[in-house]
């Protein structure tokens, strides 16, 4: 199929009630694991790429490589950039085929972040392009956005109301106690301003620093109006942990696909289940 943009998937998501999985790609292997994933679980999916990513493989390798899994792919793939905080960065991909975008103005001053959103949200709409913007502060560290504890600050109801009236996004990334990167001890989701969001901003909700997140807390998120869900570090560590151990095993090998095809088939695995605990497995019909 070819690329959709992130509006269509959300849009099947919110009538459904459930959340679609956003996964982190750095490499082919990763495409691929997320896609052998979608079609075997029969589930829309969005492939996304950091300023990190972007910066590591090239843009033209990402966007090819999600362009053609997605051709061949009998699910609706969306290709989006991750926590896009360069303003030309984020025209780059949209001129590059990414059929959406994340302006990620969350450390400006309310207006000033409303203000670049906006901006971004009437040239990408313009070009066909969908684009998530970001209110609050997620604390830990996202490829070269870091964000201590003290500076991580919870979305205000209201504020989300007025970001998403003002910017015309088409997803709010809100802040309600998850992190990026690995945690110590177990998140304490805010859920109950996550009800107030959700009944307050028509616009549908996005979960960022969701790995490491317990599955039922996910569960619930969900069904307080979440509609797509950000995965990267525990695709990191799947695919990381299944290479350590195929070396391991061969210190010798010498075969890159004998130590990377098993770190995708791990990798493949995760994105799964984080499809079955999001509720988008089988949404897809034959």
């Amino acid at each position: 199929m070819p690329l959709v943009t992130l509006a269509e998937v959300l849009r099947e998501a919110d009538t459904g009630g459930y959340a679609v999985g956003a996964f982190n790609c750095n490499n082919m292997e990763i495409v691929q694991a997320i896609i052998n994933a979608a079609v075997t679980a029969q589930a829309p999916v969005i492939i996304q790429a950091s300023q990190g990513a972007i910066k590591y493989a090239g843009l033209e390798y990402i966007t090819s490589l999600v362009r053609t899994a997605a051709s061949q792919a009998p699910v609706p793939v969306v290709l989006h950039l991750d926590h896009g905080t360069d303003f030309e960065q984020v025209l780059r991909c949209l001129r590059a085929g990414f059929t959406s975008v994340m302006i990620d103005g969350s450390k400006y001053p309310l207006e000033e972040n409303i203000a670049l959103t906006r901006k971004v949200v009437e040239i990408a709409h313009a070009m066909g392009a969908s684009v998530e913007g970001e209110l609050g502060r997620i604390g830990g560290t996202e490829e070269q956005i870091k964000v201590s504890e003290r500076e991580a600050t919870m979305t205000d109801p209201e504020e989300a109301q007025r970001f998403a009236r003002e910017t015309g996004v088409d997803a709010l990334a809100v802040a309600i106690g998850t992190a990026h990167g690995r945690y110590h001890g177990t998140p304490r989701l805010d859920f109950e301003r996550l009800a107030t969001i959700d009944r307050l901003v028509p616009t549908p909700i996005v979960l960022h620093g969701s790995s490491g997140v317990p599955d039922d807390d996910i569960r619930r998120a969900v069904e307080l109006g979440v509609r797509k869900i950000n995965i990267d570090t525990d695709i990191r560590i799947a695919f990381i942990e299944a290479t350590r151990t195929a070396l391991d095993a061969n210190p010798d090998e010498i075969d890159p696909r004998k130590v990377l095809g098993p770190a995708r088939d791990a990798a493949s695995k995760v994105i799964s289940h984080k499809m079955q605990v999001f509720g988008c497995a089988g949404r897809v019909k034959k």
